[in-house]
């Protein structure tokens, strides 16, 4: 008879998937390795399934193992809820608030809050975390963020409250060396289309993916943030729009280029958000707090 599934059995299968192996795996929880495989062999018994193929060199899910693995991290994360609403509820003060800030907020005045916070109030775990275009709506929507700061685009409607913190606006810039940089006028579609275009691409996992380009280029670069854009177009490996409080120190000094372009990429405004049925001490105080910080845009 069906004896149900431990959630220790769950927690060893999502840790052998992020680190790898058994042996890794096992280190991370603080396990001896035959403990994790007997772990393992003991949730296929219950299961009624293999969830490993062991005929190669490394382990590998099976169909059924990334089954169980994308249904158990369902599980865990609910498991996981349910004990942070129970502590919640004893004291107000969440056990972890989590963070995330799109790749063209500087990190520095999000560090001074936190800083602020770990050496005036309770034991909270604060994570810190990064997303792009879409990925801030996503992050909250999915509930693996409780605070985006730099969210933009259109607002997912009655889901959450938001405060603008800021508008966004974009340059087009090369570096010194590319050809573009002693063009003497305008550049047109048909000179942007002889070159790869850099772009940043959108974190989100569940809602649609928003495209960041403005311009059909004949190869696309994609990099996973803001900072690695802009080195790349400091290199001179493409073009493309930087938002121009990143783009102005470097143009100061020499490293990028600002020409005129035949698109103009419109400013944007930016938001913190957070969901609108969370409660709790943390995300009140960070809320209070990161709506009173300047964000150096």
């Amino acid at each position: 008879m069906f004896s149900g599934i431990s959630i220790e059995a769950l927690k060893a299968l999502d840790a052998i998937d992020q680190h790898g192996s058994f042996a890794a795996a096992a280190a991370a929880l603080y396990k001896v390795p035959s403990a994790l495989t007997y772990t393992i062999r003991k949730l296929e018994q219950d299961i009624g399934s293999q969830l490993f193929d062991r005929t190669g060199q490394r382990a590998q899910l099976t169909p059924a193992g990334k089954l169980v693995l994308e249904q158990g991290r369902d599980i865990l994360l609910a498991t996981q809820r349910m004990v942070d609403s129970v502590k919640q509820l004893e004291s107000g003060w969440e056990s972890e608030l989590r963070i995330a800030r799109d790749t063209v907020i500087p990190p520095a005045p999000l560090f001074a809050v936190v800083n602020e916070f770990l050496q005036n109030q309770p034991p909270v775990d604060i994570s810190l975390g990064v997303e792009v275009l879409g990925g801030g709506w996503d992050a909250l929507h999915s509930q693996r963020a409780d605070i985006v700061i730099g969210a933009s685009g259109e607002l997912p409607k009655g889901l959450f409250h938001t405060k603008a913190i800021g508008l966004l606006e974009f340059d087009f810039v090369v570096a010194p060396e590319h050809p573009l940089a002693a063009n003497a006028g305008v550049i047109d579609v048909e000179q942007l289309r002889q070159f790869p275009a850099v772009v940043v691409a959108d974190t989100s996992q569940r809602l649609p993916v928003r495209d960041s380009g403005l311009f059909k280029a004949r190869q696309v670069l994609k990099v996973n943030s803001m900072e690695s854009k802009i080195e790349a177009q400091r290199l001179g490996l493409g073009v493309g729009f930087v938002p121009r409080h990143l783009a102005a120190p470097l143009i100061s000094a020499g490293q990028l280029v600002r020409k005129p372009c035949a698109f103009h990429r419109p400013a944007q405004p930016l938001l913190m958000a957070w969901r609108k049925q969370q409660a709790g001490k943390a995300l009140a105080w960070f809320v209070e707090r990161l709506g009173h910080q300047s964000w150096q845009l």
